[in-house]
C-alpha cells in the first residue's frame, strides 16, 4: 500500500463513523416525521397540500445552501447539529410523498370491506392500509437514504465529520487519489444501504419474514461496523455530535505548559489553510495540549465559529475582515489595516488578534506571461483597453466580494466577462487559454510553476491580506495558550509560505506533511536565534 493511500485509510474510520451517524440520524428522524405526517396528510386534503408543498420547497433549495443557512440560524454553531437538521429536512420529501401515495393507492373496496367487518378507522389503517402501502413507503425511505448519504458529503464545510473531507481536501490540493477515495466509499456506502433497504422492500411485498430478518441483520452489521470507532471509545460519539469545549486547565503538567487542555483549530478549505492548521496543531501538541482540527469551513462559517467559541484558534486575512466583515472599501496601509481590524474584532466580536504571521496572501490578477506580453499588459489598468474581449476567471466567492467591485470600478473593467470556478482549476484554465486572466493569490506557489505574471495594482484597489492569528474569547483568556502560539507571530516569510504551498499543489506532498515540515523549519529557526547559554553576559 502506498504511503498516501495509507494516510487516507488512517483518517477513514472516524470519518466513516461521522458520516454514518449523521446520515442514519437524519434518515431516522426524517422518517419519524414523515410517517405520521403522511398518514394525516393522506386522510386530510387540507394538510396534504401544505405539507407536500413545504417539503417540496425545501427540496428545491440547493443542499449546500441549506446546510450553510443552518449555521446562522443556530447562532453560529458548527458541526453535527446544523448538518443534522439540514439533512433531516432534505430527506423528508421522499418518505412523506410515498406515504401519502401508498395509502391513497390502497383499493377503496379493500378499506370498505375491512370497515364492513367491524374494524374502526384506526384498525383499518394499522391492519390493512399500512401493510399494503408499506412497500411504497419503504421505497420512499430507500430514495431518502441515497439522497441523504450522498448529500452528507456537503456537511464538511459546516464542520461535521464526513467522507466529504476527502473530496473537498482532494479538490483543493489537486489530490485526485483522495477525491476518488472519497467518491468510492460514499458510493459504496450508499449502494450498501440502498440494497439493504431494497431487501426490506421486497420482503414487505412478498411477506417474506426470513428475507426481512436477513436484511435487518446485514444492515445492523454494517451500521455497527461503521460506528465501531465511536462505540469502542467511551463517549467517542461526543467528538462527532458536540463541538469540543475548550478548558483553561493550564496549571496541570510542569513539563508541558498546555498539559490537560483541549483546543479546537479551524481552517478554511484551501491548501494554505490546511498547512497552517497542521502547523497550529503541531505547535500546540508540542506544548502538551490535545487538538481537534475543523477543516474545510467556509469564510463566514469559520468567523461565526470563532466568534461563538466553537473554534478556539484560526488564521484569517486582514483584507477579508476589512472588506467582508467590516464592509470597508477605502485603501489604507498594511499596518493601519491590521491595527483597525484587530481593534474591531476585539471590541465588536470579542476575538483577539495575537498578531500577523508575517506573510501576506493577497488577491491579485494574473495572466499567462506570453499572453500578457502579446497584449502589452503589465498592470490592472492596462486591462481596460481589452476589457470587452477578455474573460476573467475566479472562485465564485470573489465576484460577490466588495474587493472585486472596487477593482472593477476603479480600473473600468465593467465590460470584462467573469467566469466562476473552483480555485483548483483556475491556474490550469489560464495556462490553457480557457480564460485570459484569473484572480490569483500572492502566496500561491502555482504562480511561478505555471509561469504567470502578477499584474501591478498601482491604485491599490485590493486591500492588504496579512495572515492574522486569531483566538476566540475563551481561548484568549488562557495566557499559556497565548504564550504557546506567540512564537508563530512574524515567523513566516512570503517565500517560506509560497514554498510550502507549492510542495502540496505542485509536488504532491500531503498538507499534513507540509505543515509538519513548516513547523520543524520554524522551530529550527527559533532555536538558532536563542542565545548560547554559555556566551551570555554575566548577571
Amino acid at each position: 500500500m502506498s504511503e498516501s493511500l495509507a494516510e487516507l485509510f488512517g483518517d477513514f474510520p472516524p470519518l466513516l463513523a461521522g458520516h454514518l451517524l449523521l446520515s442514519l440520524g437524519a434518515i431516522g428522524i426524517g422518517t419519524a416525521i414523515s410517517l405520521p405526517l403522511g398518514i394525516v396528510a393522506a386522510r386530510s386534503p387540507r394538510v396534504r397540500g401544505p405539507a407536500l408543498a413545504a417539503a417540496g420547497v425545501i427540496q428545491t433549495i440547493p443542499s449546500l445552501a441549506l446546510l450553510a443557512l443552518m449555521v446562522p440560524v443556530l447562532g453560529g454553531r458548527i458541526g453535527f447539529l446544523p448538518a443534522f437538521i439540514a439533512l433531516t429536512l432534505y430527506g423528508v420529501l421522499p418518505t412523506l410523498r410515498n406515504t401519502v401515495t401508498g395509502i391513497l393507492d390502497v383499493d377503496p373496496a379493500v378499506s370498505e370491506a375491512a370497515r364492513g367487518m367491524g374494524m374502526t378507522d384506526r384498525e383499518c389503517l394499522r391492519r390493512v392500509e399500512l401493510p399494503l402501502a408499506m412497500p411504497v413507503i419503504i421505497a420512499g425511505i430507500r430514495t431518502a437514504t441515497v439522497w441523504v448519504v450522498g448529500t452528507a458529503t456537503l456537511a464538511t464545510p459546516v464542520g461535521a465529520p464526513s467522507l466529504g473531507h476527502y473530496i473537498f481536501m482532494g479538490l483543493q490540493t489537486r489530490n485526485w487519489e483522495a477525491v476518488l477515495f472519497g467518491c468510492f466509499f460514499v458510493a459504496a456506502l450508499a449502494i450498501a444501504l440502498d440494497q439493504g433497504v431494497h431487501a426490506l422492500e421486497r420482503a414487505s411485498r412478498t411477506r417474506n419474514r426470513r428475507l426481512a430478518w436477513r436484511a435487518a441483520v446485514l444492515l445492523t452489521a454494517l451500521v455497527v461496523t461503521g460506528l465501531a470507532p465511536l462505540l469502542a471509545e467511551p463517549l467517542g460519539w461526543r467528538a462527532v455530535v458536540e463541538a469540543p469545549m475548550s478548558q483553561d486547565q493550564t496549571g496541570r503538567g510542569a513539563a508541558a505548559p498546555l498539559g490537560g487542555t483541549h483546543w479546537v483549530v479551524g481552517s478554511k478549505g484551501f491548501t494554505e489553510q490546511y498547512i497552517l492548521a497542521e502547523l497550529l496543531r503541531r505547535q500546540l501538541e508540542d506544548r502538551g495540549a490535545t487538538v481537534a482540527v475543523k477543516p474545510n469551513l467556509g469564510s463566514t462559517i469559520l468567523f461565526d465559529a470563532l466568534r461563538n467559541d466553537t473554534v478556539d484558534v484560526a488564521i484569517d486575512y486582514s483584507g477579508t475582515i476589512w472588506a467582508t466583515v467590516m464592509n470597508r472599501d477605502e485603501p489604507v496601509s498594511r499596518s493601519q489595516t491590521i491595527a483597525e481590524v484587530s481593534r474591531y474584532l476585539e471590541e465588536v466580536h470579542g476575538i483577539a488578534t495575537l498578531g500577523p504571521l508575517g506573510f501576506e496572501n493577497a488577491y491579485a490578477l494574473a495572466m499567462d506571461r506570453r499572453r500578457a506580453a502579446a497584449l502589452r499588459v503589465r498592470s490592472i489598468a492596462d486591462l481596460a483597453r481589452h476589457a470587452g474581449t477578455l474573460t476573467l476567471g475566479g472562485d465564485p466567492e470573489v465576484f460577490g466580494r466588495p474587493e472585486w467591485r472596487r477593482v472593477r470600478d476603479t480600473y473600468g473593467l465593467g465590460a470584462i466577462r467573469t467566469r466562476g470556478m473552483d480555485s483548483t482549476f483556475l491556474y490550469g484554465a489560464v495556462r490553457d487559454g480557457e480564460v485570459d486572466v484569473i484572480t490569483a493569490y500572492s502566496s500561491d506557489g502555482r504562480i511561478a510553476a505555471f509561469d504567470l505574471v502578477v499584474l501591478a495594482d498601482p491604485k491599490q484597489a485590493f486591500p492588504p491580506y496579512d495572515a492574522l492569528l486569531l483566538m476566540g474569547s475563551r481561548a484568549a483568556r488562557a495566557p499559556r495558550l497565548r504564550a504557546a502560539l506567540r512564537p508563530l507571530v512574524d515567523a513566516i516569510r512570503d517565500d517560506t509560505m509560497r514554498a510550502a504551498n507549492r510542495s502540496v499543489d505542485i509536488d504532491g506532498l500531503s498538507p499534513v506533511i507540509a505543515g509538519e515540515r513548516l513547523w520543524r523549519q520554524l522551530a529550527a529557526t527559533t532555536a538558532s536565534r536563542q542565545p548560547d547559554p554559555g556566551s551570555g553576559r554575566p548577571d
